[in-house]
């Protein structure tokens, strides 16, 4: 997905004309997050592991597992099945994760909104 978002975007303190024009950024912002989540909300992310045995297809921000694949031949063991769906899994919410940061860290100007609500990203 190509990253569209330009850091210019972003609430820039040292352009505002006084109240009104912070207020009008401030709704450009919002209005340009929701169309980034909306975005977001839409896209389809791929994780695989044992180069392609088992794959995880997440919709959105990883909310929602679309599609589970297994090969037949995934695994000798269901052990080792398991290891394949959780690496899978975890590397589809990975991805998840990294489309999101790419796609709003430009609306934010790079500012961790994370850490302002205190998350850890």
């Amino acid at each position: 997905m190509a990253d569209d978002t330009n850091p210019n975007d972003a609430i820039q303190p040292d352009a505002v004309d006084g109240p009104a024009d912070l207020f009008a950024q401030v709704m450009n912002l919002q209005h340009d997050m929701q169309s980034a989540q909306a975005e977001i909300a839409a896209t389809t992310v791929t994780g695989s592991a044992g180069g392609g045995l088992v794959t995880v297809e997440l919709r959105g921000a990883g909310n929602e597992v679309v599609r589970v694949t297994i090969a037949p031949d995934a695994a000798e063991d269901l052990e080792e099945l398991e290891d394949l769906v959780l690496a899978a899994v975890n590397d589809a919410l990975r991805r998840s994760a990294e489309l999101t940061h790419e796609r709003l860290a430009g609306l934010t100007g790079g500012f961790d909104l994370g850490a302002l609500f205190g998350g850890d990203s």
